[in-house]
């Protein structure tokens, strides 16, 4: 993941491993946990270029704050969660869900719950 850069912050997410840990299903319409140290607040509406894993496509999505990690702690890392919105934001979505479909759970680590 990389920081903000003119407005637009950053999320690749290379691998599977990763792709568990910050996509947030229990979320209506899907969320993003986004690994940053950009200063949000909750609500923010902000905009990010995801690629997903085995993609190089980038994914511009809209969404709203609704989740803060103010610190890492050496499991979770520092950063905030989105709930999707729009067209590409279904489009993310379904992709992710696509991809961790059958995935073993089993010792795996969420980013936030």
């Amino acid at each position: 993941m990389q920081p903000r850069m003119g407005g637009i912050i950053q999320a690749n997410i290379p691998d599977m491993d990763t792709l568990f840990a910050c996509y947030m299903p229990y979320v209506a319409g899907g969320g993003l946990f986004v690994p940053s140290s950009q200063s949000v607040k909750m609500g923010d509406e902000v905009f990010i270029l995801a690629t997903l894993p085995e993609q190089t496509q980038k994914v511009p999505l809209t969404g709203k704050v609704i989740w803060i990690s103010q610190k890492q702690n050496g499991i979770k890392p520092q950063g905030f969660g989105i709930q999707l919105s729009g067209e590409k934001g279904i489009y993310f979505r379904s992709e992710a869900e696509r991809l961790l479909a059958g995935l073993k759970t089993e010792g795996r680590r969420s980013y936030t719950m």
